[in-house]
């Protein structure tokens, strides 16, 4: 439900700010987090707006106000705010106009036409409307025929019964996590904040990059990017917060452009190691280990004690 919500104010935030990429939204619970940069003159109108969607209960603010452009690295570009365009000539569809197209290009796939020379345009066009429905990304994105590390995002927030330091130690610490991720099969440290990554792949295969953390405060945030010309191109956040009992609430927002963007996404998912899916197998054995003192991954059971700090 969240992620529908999140399809929605996507498609609200680009009629209210001149630069709506700029805008991060993580939604709970029908409660809606907006952070990054914008102009100080277009802040109240983008909370009217995304206040205004249906399904949004509350919406907490952590933006960034700039009276200009000059020296804000996500300002720069050109600045337009855009104008009510149809629906399917927006960027982001709202979920009752993918359900419409969903269910028309399931159609055109089960009832092709009877001409022969019809049938397949008509199973072509049939699929992409499926595909453009199911992923909500434009067709030049679903292919991967533009550089947008926006083309596959995704939001996860958990809570953990363990003091927030203790928590964002070993988050600080990603070659712990070969030893609790099944999905992952090494990182090693090449230099200050920098690591390659080896990840399971669809059918048996491995997929490698190299990444740095680019911000890291303490207790409360931690952002690394993948290094230019990966195969995998991705970048994410995780802020922590401490909760009223103690524990920690993480808030994981990553973005992830695969090799054939959607289409391998796709592909991956099918198989079972698609980055969603593996977070969330992932997340539970990550709690595990506090709560519990241990995990199982990679067939062993792996302690809270074997962990580096």
């Amino acid at each position: 439900a969240d992620e529908i919500l999140i399809d929605r104010v996507r498609a609200k935030i680009g009629r209210a700010v001149s630069h709506p990429n700029s805008i991060e939204v993580t939604a709970e619970d029908g409660r809606l987090t907006l952070s990054g940069p914008l102009l100080e003159r277009e802040a109240e109108d983008l909370i009217e707006a995304v206040a205004s969607v249906r399904g949004v209960r509350d919406v907490e603010s952590r933006l960034e106000t700039h009276k200009t452009a000059e020296s804000v690295p996500g300002l720069r570009g050109k600045a337009r705010i855009r104008k009510q365009r149809p629906e399917l000539l927006q960027e982001y569809w709202a979920p009752g106009t993918r359900l419409l197209v969903g269910v028309g290009g399931a159609l055109a796939l089960a009832f092709p036409a009877r001409n022969q020379r019809a049938a397949i345009p008509s199973r072509v066009i049939g699929g992409l409307l499926v595909a453009r429905a199911v992923t909500n990304l434009p067709l030049r994105r679903m292919f991967g025929l533009v550089r947008s590390r926006r083309a596959i995002r995704f939001q996860k927030t958990v809570s953990i019964h363990e003091p927030v330091e203790r928590v964002f130690e070993l988050w600080s610490n990603p070659e712990n996590f070969s030893r609790i991720m099944s999905h992952v099969q090494e990182v090693k440290r090449t230099g200050e904040n920098r690591f390659r990554w080896t990840v399971s792949g669809p059918a048996g295969t491995l997929a490698s990059w190299e990444s740095r953390i680019t911000e890291l405060v303490p207790n409360q945030l931690l952002a690394w990017r993948s290094a230019p010309g990966s195969l995998i191109r991705n970048a994410g956040i995780i802020r922590f917060e401490s909760t009223d009992d103690g524990g920690t609430r993480i808030h994981l927002l990553m973005s992830y452009h695969p090799p054939a963007g959607a289409v391998g996404h796709a592909l991956a998912t099918l198989f079972g190691v698609g980055p969603k899916n593996a977070l969330n197998e992932d997340i539970p054995r990550l709690k595990s280990i506090f709560e519990q003192g241990k995990t199982t991954a990679h067939g062993e059971t792996v302690t809270r004690e074997q962990l580096s700090a």
